[in-house]
């Protein structure tokens, strides 16, 4: 008689071919469909059925200003909702290239039919924004992240509500302002937007007709480049807030907009005083702060076995410079795109001032510069 070997009869035990039979029938179908994703065979029958991806597919297009466009979208069932001033990352396809931007909805969180809807102005260097302004149709079928982001109202919501926005910085605070009308909500509310003229208004017939629905609703325009027309002209101050809203200093004050209408508003509200009164949202990207002294070194992409000099500039640009294509989504530390492993070296975050250097760790290429020589597992 021949007799098995050990290490035979074990590969041979009803426990070892058994064992896949233990397992969910999800785990054993996406064990037989290695090494891709079972999403990725359903893609080629429909491209909105999916097990663990969550996608969403373009159902309206709109061109409310020149340089902007409106999807709406309806999302896989894996979709959770979000509140209201949240933003999501939507993953894009242009040039066989996947990118991926944060954009917040701009419709109320409590939409009936679970849609969502973003308003998208194309930036002169945006390859997605400017993607979707010209190409987006219905049908379009786009990868979508769950929402995120702290820029919420408070559970608790206060007694007065003043909502300023500027540019495509409507667009969290168009959400808030449809969330509350939706709740209810009964204490003031003014929303106070900024504007080059009123052709650059998106939503601005959404915005009238929601302060003619809404008593305690007022709805201010305020043009920078346009005399006539609007109820207000000029730059943000103190004079335009006295003016809308009296009560500013006891209300909740609401910020999404361009950098010079952050650093106004965000000056005035330290100088008063009232810093904690004022939350804001920027969607703009993080200026990088070089670190003190000469710039030096060299930045090694260990994985590509790239090397390049040190520019100064943020991970993120310099290892695009070098010809490297690293994922990334908003560019400004918000999204966690772009995170990859330091292996050495000393980096400096633009945000926070902070300075790494422990080796083997995470950090976010598009607010990290390197001080000296930097490795990274790219």
């Amino acid at each position: 008689m021949v007799q098995l070997a050990p290490r035979t009869a074990q590969r041979l035990s009803p426990a070892r071919w058994l064992s896949p039979l233990k397992q969910s029938p999800l785990s054993l179908v996406e064990s037989l469909a290695t090494p891709h994703a079972v999403d990725s065979y359903l893609a080629l029958v429909n491209p909105m059925l999916t097990v663990r991806r969550m996608r969403a597919v373009v159902t309206e297009v709109q061109h409310p200003t020149a340089d902007s466009v409106t999807l709406t979208l309806k999302p896989t069932r894996q979709w959770k909702g979000f509140e209201a001033g949240q933003f999501v990352q939507l993953g894009v396809v242009v040039d066989g290239v996947r990118h991926t931007r944060c954009y917040s909805p701009a419709c109320s969180q409590y939409r009936g039919d679970g849609r969502i809807v973003l308003t998208i102005k194309a930036h002169p260097e945006g390859i997605v924004s400017n993607h979707l302004q010209r190409h987006a149709r219905p049908g379009l079928v786009l990868d979508l992240g769950a929402a995120d982001g702290t820029f919420t109202l408070p559970q608790r919501r206060p007694g007065k509500v003043l909502l300023v926005s500027g540019g495509s910085g409507i667009t969290p605070v168009l959400s808030m302002l449809h969330t509350l009308c939706d709740e209810g909500y009964t204490g003031d509310v003014v929303f106070l937007h900024y504007a080059y003229t009123a052709n650059d208004v998106p939503h601005r017939d959404e915005l009238l007709a929601l302060a003619e629905r809404h008593d305690n609703v007022r709805v201010v325009l305020a043009y920078t480049d346009q005399q006539v027309g609007g109820d207000l002209h000029g730059f943000f101050g103190k004079a335009h807030l006295e003016a809308v809203a009296p009560w500013w200093a006891g209300a909740e004050t609401f910020l999404c907009g361009p950098p010079g209408l952050m650093r106004s508003v965000r000056d005035f509200y330290e100088g008063a005083g009232l810093a904690a009164k004022l939350h804001v949202e920027e969607f703009a990207p993080a200026p990088v702060a070089l670190p003190d002294g000469e710039v030096s070194g060299a930045i090694t992409f260990a994985r590509s076995g790239v090397t390049a000099e040190n520019s100064g500039s943020s991970l993120l640009e310099q290892a695009e410079a070098a010809g490297l294509t690293p994922e990334y989504g908003c560019r400004m530390g918000i999204c966690f795109s772009c995170t990859a492993v330091k292996k050495s070296g000393c980096t400096t975050n633009v945000l926070t001032g902070a300075v790494d250097t422990d080796p083997d760790r995470e950090i976010q290429l598009c607010i990290s510069v390197p001080n000296g020589d930097v490795a990274l597992d790219i």
